[in-house]
């Protein structure tokens, strides 16, 4: 999926929401200011982009990927620290392999009892 990203030229079609839908999109630019100010949050920046940068790795969003290394580097995160954060996101989508494989043992039982 990471050949369709392109930084500069993917921007351009933001014009679409604008255009399209210019309330949902002023709507969700405040949130996701509020989201990621800078002060007055209970969780300090560099977190919270560290966080984002594991869910967007976890949902490997190319996007994400970008903007929140981006930002959690501006904010003062490590090189250790992206790290960790990646290794959180690996470990999240492991455990999630993990439990679901456990789902499937359940499903399993179910269909052998069911029929």
């Amino acid at each position: 999926m990471t050949h369709f990203f392109d930084r500069e030229q993917d921007r351009a079609y933001t014009r679409v929401y604008t255009q399209r839908t210019p309330d949902i999109q002023k709507a969700f630019g405040a949130f996701n200011a509020a989201v990621f100010a800078e002060d007055g949050r209970e969780i300090p920046l560099k977190y919270r982009e560290l966080i984002a940068l594991a869910v967007g790795i976890t949902t490997q969003c190319a996007y994400c990927i970008d903007a929140h290394t981006a930002s959690a580097v501006r904010a003062g995160a490590s090189e250790g620290e992206l790290a960790e954060a990646a290794w959180v996101a690996t470990a999240i989508r492991a455990g999630g392999g993990y439990a679901h494989g456990r789902l499937a043992f359940k499903l399993a039982d179910e269909h052998r009892h069911d029929g």
